[in-house]
């Protein structure tokens, strides 16, 4: 496939996050996941072969076929290694990549989407309709199918969303697809996935059951099964924030955890022993606040380096005479790569905008910490 009309978002220096979408969409499906993916990730949306206006050659088409197209999307943007996001076809096309390349594959998300969907006569029947009257007479059966009820009834845009996405892809496309997850089987090939794996499935899904949504979990070494309610097949747009949560605390670990490594490596290793072996029944909850918030979802957002956070940091301190713990943070600036002429150059700089005697303050304290011996 030559035509794969990639499309990122993001951080330029941030983990790559690939997003490989259902049979009949395009990388629109996943709008709703946007602001929240990009703001961590880099994240690439392509189209399918024969999907989103792209090329569509005569099929039929196998999963290596489509699995070989997500391949040739990572080396496209350069990424040796990246984490994978699919649904439904594209949940068995990230899932084929990480069975086949696990290399390639850091963490892996797999919505609503099977190593085999039998039975195969159900989707050559669709195929011949498909050739008839093309994907778009699909419309009515797919929206019933991809959306619960009374989502469809409270959300009446969701109808010309999913019409306009179909209007773009073509039969040739769309039948190959079609054959390609008619003889899929990955099941022997499973245990060769190594990436940290979670299973997300719809409660009402007509498509893949709660039930095969199981097994899967189960035949993947170590992965994990979440359960959305109420969610049919199309489950990121029907449950966007839910759905965004789980796949972001699978992707870059849950606000604790990540907070808990960040304030190790920003602060040190002692520092956050003693304050742990100092933590009590009445400063814990405090400490899982600071943990979670400032830690976990502040100083891990890629829009701005550490060097950068502790330059911010460091000069709110100054500004609000929080000269005890401006040590702390001088020496976590240190450890963000600041150098110390880069930390006497901040500390002028509070000279203009905090007033003089908050900077000599500041001065006094830098003195003291960076030219001790154990300073750094």
């Amino acid at each position: 496939m030559t035509d794969r009309k990639i499309r990122v978002d993001g951080p330029s220096g941030a983990p790559v996050l690939v997003l490989s979408n259902s049979l009949g969409t395009t990388s629109d499906m996943w709008q709703p996941q946007m602001e929240e993916l990009s703001a961590r990730f880099r994240v690439v949306r392509y189209e399918h072969r024969g999907h989103g206006g792209t090329d569509g050659p005569p099929g039929p088409y196998t999963l290596d076929d489509i699995g070989g197209d997500l391949l040739a999307v990572l080396d496209e943007v350069g990424a040796d290694k990246a984490s994978l996001m699919g649904l439904s076809l594209g949940a068995t096309t990230a899932l084929w990549v990480a069975a086949h390349h696990p290399e390639r594959v850091d963490r892996l998300v797999l919505a609503c989407g099977d190593s085999h969907w039998p039975p195969s006569d159900a989707w050559y029947t669709r195929i011949e309709k498909v050739r008839t009257d093309g994907p778009a007479s699909l419309l009515d059966v797919l929206v019933d199918r991809w959306f619960t009820p009374q989502f469809v009834t409270d959300h009446p845009d969701v109808r010309p969303v999913v019409a306009a996405m179909l209007q773009t892809a073509g039969s040739d496309g769309y039948a190959g697809c079609c054959a390609a997850l008619a003889e899929v089987d990955l099941r022997p090939r499973l245990g060769s996935v190594t990436a940290p794996t979670l299973v997300l499935a719809g409660n009402a899904d007509p498509a893949m059951s709660v039930g095969r949504a199981a097994e899967l979990a189960t035949a993947v070494p170590g992965a994990s099964l979440q359960v959305i309610s109420p969610g049919a097949h199309l489950l990121n747009m029907e449950q966007p924030d839910r759905f965004t949560a789980a796949a972001l605390d699978h992707l870059a670990g849950l606000p604790v955890q990540r907070g808990r490594a960040t304030r190790r490596a920003v602060l040190g290793d002692a520092h956050v022993d003693r304050s742990e072996r100092a933590a009590s029944p009445l400063t814990a909850p405090f400490s899982d606040l600071i943990t979670r918030y400032a830690w976990g979802d502040i100083w891990t957002r890629p829009g701005l380096d550490r060097r950068t956070r502790s330059c911010i940091t460091l000069a709110m301190l100054v500004s609000l005479g929080r000269f005890d713990e401006l040590e702390l943070h001088l020496r976590a600036a240190r450890r963000n790569g600041l150098s110390d002429p880069e930390i006497g150059e901040v500390l002028l700089q509070t000279a203009i905008y905090c007033g003089v005697p908050a900077a000599n303050s500041a001065f006094a304290v830098a003195r003291r910490v960076l030219e001790s011996p154990d300073g750094g």
